[in-house]
């Protein structure tokens, strides 16, 4: 058995153990280690390879708590899982994807190594795909981009849209005018606008047309030049939407389209757009396509295996679905 002290400023102790020790708790169960605390050291013993990645996670907790963030369960368990494989400057990278201030003061900047791929993507390509399950920050991260850059005219406005696919032909059958009627489905836009503009200066843009939140199907016939356009839901575009729009994008413009193809809601026989498309532009210079996964689930740690849950049925599901047709 051998060991290893990171030394530690006091002050940051109790917050780098967590309530009742519940951070060194699960390092010690994820890695086989006994971790201590003596004076300003944190001692670490056990076999050395397993010493070794625990030193890495411990010391990616430490820089986060120095630079006051906050040490969730979420942060905790994606340390212990993409240490494993990844070197903490790697992880620090992370810190330096800040995209912009949300009305509270909060930094909004990714959390994953898949969303700091996803933002560096939005900033550097006209064309972004966001595609990975919920919770990952696909529409949040987009729209926080947006924001930034409407805030440093980059753009002159913002678009933000999603398909409304209850919205066809049962629209007029919907009490309220227009509006009453599609805002349900745009709804998620709105809270993300509010929480990260503030609701005041989301309906004065709105007010002077320079902020847009409309369905999908409003797009057609239009060429939007200087916008920042943010395509949510798209995995329920059809083919031939998800083309309306990719040929509405004008000059000075950006675009990212977001979707989790394990959730489409197109009735049956309805092809995807967004799965056509990505097969059809994969390798075009300046369309960029990003894959987020379960590790860049941001929400409750629950979200994250609930979806490792269905990712395993639906392999189940699918293997056995092909034995059957062998046997025939």
């Amino acid at each position: 058995m051998t060991h290893q002290k990171i030394q530690i400023a006091n002050k940051f102790i109790s917050e780098v153990f967590g309530k009742f020790d519940e951070n060194i708790k699960k390092l010690e169960n994820s890695f086989s280690v006994t971790i201590v605390n003596r004076d300003d050291n944190i001692i670490i013993s056990g076999e050395e390879e397993n010493i070794n990645i625990a030193h890495k996670v411990i010391s990616a907790i430490i820089s986060s708590a120095e630079k006051g963030e906050i040490l969730d369960e979420q942060k905790i368990n994606y340390y212990i899982s993409e240490l494993k494989e990844n070197t903490l400057d790697e992880i620090e990278k992370m810190n330096s994807g800040f995209v912009c201030i949300s009305i509270s003061g909060r930094p909004v900047k990714p959390k994953t190594l898949g969303q700091k791929k996803y933002v560096d993507k939005i900033k550097n390509s006209t064309i972004v795909f966001g595609i990975g399950p919920a919770g990952t920050g696909k529409t949040y991260l987009a729209m926080a981009a947006a924001i930034n850059a409407f805030k440093n005219n980059d753009v002159n406005r913002i678009i933000l849209t999603r398909p409304a696919i209850e919205a066809g032909e049962n629209l007029g059958f919907l009490p309220g005018d227009m509006q009453q009627k599609v805002d349900p489905y745009l709804r998620p836009l709105y809270d993300a606008l509010y929480e990260i503009m503030g609701s005041d200066q989301f309906q004065k843009n709105i007010e002077k047309g320079a902020i847009e939140v409309a369905p999908l199907a409003y797009m057609r016939g239009r060429t939007l030049d200087n916008s920042f356009i943010v395509l949510d839901e798209a995995q329920n575009t059809t083919p031939e939407q998800m083309k309306m729009f990719l040929t509405r994008i004008g000059f000075g413009s950006k675009a990212v389209i977001t979707g989790d193809i394990t959730q489409i809601d197109l009735p049956n026989g309805k092809r995807s757009g967004l799965i056509e498309s990505t097969k059809i532009l994969q390798g075009i210079d300046d369309i960029e396509i990003v894959t987020l996964t379960n590790k860049d689930v941001v929400r409750h740690p629950l979200v994250q295996k609930i979806i490792n849950a269905y990712e395993i049925y639906e392999q189940k599901k699918e293997k056995s679905t092909k034995i059957s047709k062998q046997k025939k």
